[in-house]
C-alpha cells in the first residue's frame, strides 16, 4: 500500500491507496511546532482504525509548501513507518511542463493538482484550490502549467473580518440558505459564501479569455464542498485531486524504473 501525504499551510492530509483505491484518508492541522511522535501517533491511529498496521505501507510520496514541519513530518514516517519518504520536487519530480517565469515559485501541490486534473478530465483547465489561500491554476490543452492567480482563502477573510471588526463574531463557514441575511451571522455567511462566488466567477471568466469557452472548471481543497449546491460554477468538484495526483506521480515513477 501507498501512502501520500499533502502539507498544506492549514492541513496535512494522509491517504492511504491499496492498487488504484484510495483506502480511506484523514486530516490534522499544520503546526510547525509538531514533533514526530504527535504524527506518529495520530498516523498510527488512523492506519488501526482502518485494519491497517505501518506493516502495511510499501512507500510514502509527500508534497509540501511548509519547509518547517518537514523534519517532524520525515522523522515521523522513519520512526514509524520504517520508510524513507519520496519528496516530489526533490527526489520525485511531478513531470508536467512548467512555464511559469521563475518555475521553483510553483508549489509543489499546485503541479501536482495540474497533472491529476489533466490526466482525469483533459485540457484546457482551470484548476480552483480553496486553501489557505484560494489558487486558480491554469493548464493548457497539452497539459502544460502556464500560471494563475493567488487569492486569500476564505478562512484568512473571515478571520481578519472578525479581528478587525470589534462588534462582528466569528461564524460557522457554511451555506447560509438565504440571499439576503437578517441577521449579523447569516450576513456574514452571505457575504463569505456569495462573495467568494463572485471572485470564483469574476477571476475564472478573466482567465477563459485566455484558454477558450470550451476550458473546464475543477475545485478541489477542504472547503471545496461549501460551494458544492452552486450549478455552473464548477464543472467538478474534486477533494481528492491532489492525493490523486500523488499516486500518478509515483506509478510513474515505478513504470520508469521497471522499463529499465
Amino acid at each position: 500500500m501507498l501512502l501520500v501525504i499533502d502539507v498544506g499551510n492549514t492541513n496535512m492530509e494522509f491517504g492511504v491507496f491499496n492498487s488504484k483505491e484510495l483506502v480511506n484518508s484523514f486530516r490534522m492541522g499544520t503546526n510547525r511546532e509538531v514533533t514526530s511522535d504527535e504524527i506518529g501517533l495520530m498516523l498510527t491511529q488512523f492506519l488501526s482504525i482502518n485494519g491497517l498496521s505501518a506493516d502495511n505501507i510499501t512507500d510514502v510520496v509527500v508534497a509540501s509548501v511548509v519547509p518547517q514541519v518537514m523534519y517532524s513530518l520525515s522523522n515521523a514516517i522513519k520512526k514509524y513507518v520504517k520508510k524513507t519518504p519520496l519528496n516530489v520536487g526533490e527526489n520525485l519530480q511531478v513531470g508536467v511542463p512548467n512555464l511559469y517565469e521563475n518555475p521553483a515559485q510553483v508549489g509543489a501541490d499546485r503541479l501536482v493538482n495540474a497533472k491529476a486534473a489533466f490526466r482525469k478530465y483533459g485540457g484546457p483547465l482551470i484548476i480552483v484550490d480553496f486553501g489557505t489561500a484560494t489558487t486558480f491554476d491554469a493548464v493548457d490543452k497539452t497539459g502544460a502549467y502556464l500560471g494563475g492567480a493567488i487569492f486569500p482563502g476564505i478562512k484568512i477573510s473571515m478571520e481578519a473580518l472578525f479581528q478587525k471588526a470589534s462588534k462582528l463574531p466569528r461564524v460557522e463557514l457554511v451555506n447560509p440558505g438565504v440571499n439576503i441575511g437578517r441577521n449579523t451571522e447569516k450576513s456574514m455567511q452571505v457575504g463569505a459564501v456569495y462573495g467568494y462566488l463572485g471572485v470564483v466567477r469574476g477571476i475564472s471568466s478573466q482567465m477563459l479569455k485566455d484558454l477558450g469557452p470550451d476550458t473546464k472548471i475543477i475545485a478541489t481543497g477542504g472547503l471545496s464542498a461549501l460551494f458544492a449546491n452552486f450549478p455552473g460554477v464548477f464543472d467538478t468538484i474534486d477533494r481528492t485531486l491532489t492525493l490523486d495526483g500523488l499516486k500518478m506521480i509515483y506509478d510513474e515513477m515505478l513504470a520508469k524504473s521497471f522499463s529499465k
